[in-house]
């Protein structure tokens, strides 16, 4: 990994990608993760590790910096989430087991909830990333990443006020989109 820009300490050469970020990803897991119950089966340790699973497959060279790695983390656990999700959400519907009473979300102060349906957000990104990609990245950033506006800027290659404009937005939209729920006839709306 190449020496960290936009003034940040730089990774020192012996340290490894786990080895600086794993308690900074684990630590952003657990803030998902909170509010879930007991029997909840992923727990931020076991995210971590397949988001790394999944990090592993590319070069350390091919990140330019930590805001980079941490966005491209980011799509990782989303991915990880959503699949989970997407898992849990078949068992529920009589893949081979009895109903699992347990909703898989994922906390999101980000958006002003303490939890989300991972499955809800994943549609209302999904209809954002149609509308703006870059408003759906700005969200995957700041929800999934922990990203700053600043090193947001700095990954998409914007101004800091587009990141602040594109933040503001997308939440508000976000928003909107969660709170209409699965069985809403709503049009899909603009930005």
């Amino acid at each position: 990994m190449a020496a960290r820009s936009s003034g940040e300490d730089p990774v020192p050469p012996s340290a490894s990608l786990v080895e600086v970020l794993y308690d900074e990803l684990r630590a952003l897991a657990a803030s998902y993760m909170r509010g879930q119950g007991s029997s909840h089966t992923l727990q931020p340790t076991a995210l971590v590790n397949e988001a790394f699973l999944k990090l592993a497959r590319a070069s350390p060279d091919s990140f330019k910096d930590r805001s980079h790695f941490m966005a491209v983390a980011a799509t990782a656990m989303r991915q990880v989430l959503v699949n989970h999700a997407e898992a849990r959400s078949a068992l529920k519907r009589g893949g081979g087991r009895g109903a699992m009473p347990l909703e898989p979300s994922i906390a999101a102060p980000e958006l002003g909830v303490n939890a989300v349906d991972v499955l809800a957000i994943e549609h209302g990104l999904r209809k954002l990333e149609a509308l703006d990609s870059r408003k759906a990245k700005v969200v995957e950033a700041k929800v999934y990443g922990g990203l700053s506006h600043e090193e947001i800027a700095t990954v998409l290659g914007v101004s800091l006020s587009t990141v602040e404009g594109d933040w503001r937005l997308a939440k508000a939209w976000l928003a909107r989109e969660l709170g209409r729920g699965e069985g809403s006839s709503h049009g899909s709306g603009g930005l």
